[in-house]
């Protein structure tokens, strides 16, 4: 690349990327407006800014309103998939619908707000989706405790979003999952732990999956923190799903199920005081999943397909609401 290209590089990068503006590029530069003005019309004629028009994501406005009122939901998001499309297609699919809504959002949050972040492949393909956006400065907290063995791990997608908002994380130093409820408490005594749980409760926005206990899709399996033994018990016992960790069952009802004294991190009731949870999760399999957390007002978005949305609207039947707060 020339000195030319350069300068020219320089200047859009400054101004579609940065979002200064050609006044602030003019004095950084010692030229004026017109100058910055012609170098980005140049940069365009040589090729050096390329452009994409991305086409909407197809949405099925009809199943987003049974969702919403069957469920009482703010809003929800319901992607209208192909019948060629594979199943990462429409996991990244989703994640950049969920995107789409965080970045309507996001700038309407208070200064110093933060944004709690989960773990799993729907939330992997939001935080993928989401785009760089320095200027918000919105700092970004880990909900649960970390995994290690997942490229979707809690960690690794917090860091990542905070890049892209131009703000703090905030780890929470602990495993999500240990072997006995006496380990939990110990970690929870510790006052790094506990501060991270204290910011995880206190944020206006979570982005989180739901997780199943079906051996196709669950996270706990994947990551090796529970074996096909396990998830058979888990599932005798009631279990259908998992959120932040925590298991529940069809009614959203979690006292019956022992694992959730072993998990670190906030708990499903935190959830619900929390202004906006953004939940994406998609899958035949997951359907009974999703119902549970909507059966327990674990989430107020949903983003999903319409093959799920209408599984779960089947599925729905006689299940009652858990009473609001």
């Amino acid at each position: 690349m020339n000195e030319r290209d350069d300068l020219l590089a320089m200047v859009a990068s400054l101004y579609y990327k940065l979002n200064q503006g050609q006044g602030q590029i003019a004095q950084r530069l010692g030229v004026s407006t017109s100058t910055v003005s012609r170098l980005l019309k140049e940069a365009w004629e040589r090729g050096i800014i390329d452009v994409q028009i991305r086409v909407p994501i197809l949405r099925d406005f009809v199943l987003e309103n049974e969702i919403v009122n069957r469920f009482g939901l703010r809003d929800a998001l319901v992607l209208v998939g192909t019948p060629d499309a594979d199943e990462a297609s429409l996991v990244a699919a989703s994640g950049q619908l969920a995107a789409v809504y965080l970045q309507r959002i996001i700038p309407a949050l208070a200064p110093g707000s933060s944004i709690g972040v989960a773990w799993g492949t729907g939330v992997h393909a939001t935080v993928s989706a989401l785009p760089n956006h320095f200027g918000h400065r919105v700092d970004v907290v880990q909900l649960m405790g970390g995994v290690g063995a997942l490229v979707v791990d809690g960690p690794d997608l917090a860091r990542i979003v905070a890049v892209k908002l131009g703000g703090r994380h905030y780890d929470l130093h602990a495993p999500v999952l240990v072997e006995r409820s006496d380990v939990r408490a110990v970690f929870l005594s510790e006052p790094t732990v506990r501060d991270g749980i204290r910011r995880a409760r206190s944020v206006q926005i979570a982005i989180t999956g739901i997780g199943s206990v079906d051996e196709r899709d669950s996270s706990f399996l994947r990551a090796g923190l529970l074996t096909r033994v396990d998830l058979a018990a888990l599932r005798n016992r009631g279990a259908v799903g998992e959120m932040v960790g925590r298991f529940f069952d069809r009614h959203g009802h979690t006292d019956a199920l022992e694992i959730n004294q072993r998990v670190i991190g906030i708990e499903l009731e935190d959830l619900c005081h929390i202004a906006t949870v953004v939940a994406v999760a998609r899958g035949l399999s997951k359907a009974p999943a999703i119902l549970g957390a909507l059966n327990g007002r674990y989430l107020n978005v949903l983003v999903t397909d319409d093959t799920t949305a209408r599984a779960i609207l089947a599925q729905a039947g006689e299940v009652p609401l858990r009473s609001a707060a």
